[in-house]
């Protein structure tokens, strides 16, 4: 069996926050267009019921999904679908993925389906370098699944007031899962949201980031940005909708800073 833990596999990054609205699937779509534009070959496991993640990389038409993954235990080859960006897969949702929390609490390694699914030996021919799991807006099953598979978990933090209140609760199920599941699990960072470098709130919700959670969060913040907004109705990250916007230097910041924290040199 592929142990995703030696030096050569994939990094597995759970996107999460339980609070809706945030930029998680925004967050997953483009850090993972940033990374590829870095050379790298990346999968998004779309892991929320919305599908929004799907739909963002303009996958309409969904056979295989990750409900048929983690609940009819389908092969990989079957649910993992080509964007029409070179070295970016997807494995798709729909909203048949909002059952899936009931008909897991049967299964006695419930918790561990992601986990699992992801370490089928066929994993070894994709050759990905990272996968992105875009978790649904709610500490459920589903994220729990997200996290026991990941190496680590990277939050988006919306630059508005009561932002940080929202944190206590993640941590906590972070910390639960390292003591049941998954010790090695860790959180990759905070990174701010809808940020107005005009607007003072943004810049105390900053600082009070900063002042709690120190190096955690990246120096790299996701502006408010019109394009970002307008990309995934074009079924596209930000970067092929509209290269040159603030919005798509963000995320390619974000996606160097990310590579600079892990020693990856970009192809």
């Amino acid at each position: 069996m592929s142990d995703l833990s030696r030096p050569d596999g994939p990094r597995i990054i759970a996107v999460a926050n339980q609070k809706g609205g945030v930029g998680k699937t925004t967050t997953a779509i483009n850090l993972a267009a940033g990374l590829v534009e870095q050379g790298l070959r990346v999968l998004v496991i779309d892991l929320d019921p919305q599908g929004n993640a799907s739909t963002g990389l303009g996958i309409e038409e969904r056979s295989g999904t990750t409900y048929e993954l983690l609940i009819d235990e389908a092969p990989l080859a079957s649910v993992i679908r080509k964007t029409d960006i070179e070295g970016l897969s997807i494995v798709p949702a729909t909203v048949d993925l909002s059952s899936a929390d009931i008909e897991m609490m049967s299964n006695e390694k419930r918790s561990f389906l992601l986990h699992d699914a992801l370490r089928q030996t066929a994993m070894d021919a994709f050759g990905w370098d990272y996968i992105l799991i875009d978790c649904p807006p709610s500490l459920s099953l589903l994220t729990v699944n997200a996290m026991v598979a990941a190496h680590s978990v990277l939050v988006p933090l919306q630059s508005e007031f009561f932002a940080l209140e929202g944190l206590s609760q993640l941590m906590l199920t972070i910390r639960e899962v390292r003591q049941t599941a998954n010790p090695d699990l860790r959180i990759e960072g905070v990174v701010l949201t809808m940020y107005d470098k005009r607007n003072n709130l943004s810049q105390q919700v900053e600082q009070d980031a900063r002042n709690n959670l120190g190096a955690l969060v990246f120096d790299t913040k996701i502006p408010r940005n019109v394009r970002l907004s307008e990309a995934p109705s074009f079924a596209l990250p930000v970067m092929n909708y509209d290269t040159n916007s603030q919005g798509a230097a963000a995320y390619r910041a974000l996606a160097e800073e990310l590579l600079r924290k892990h020693n990856k040199v970009a192809a």
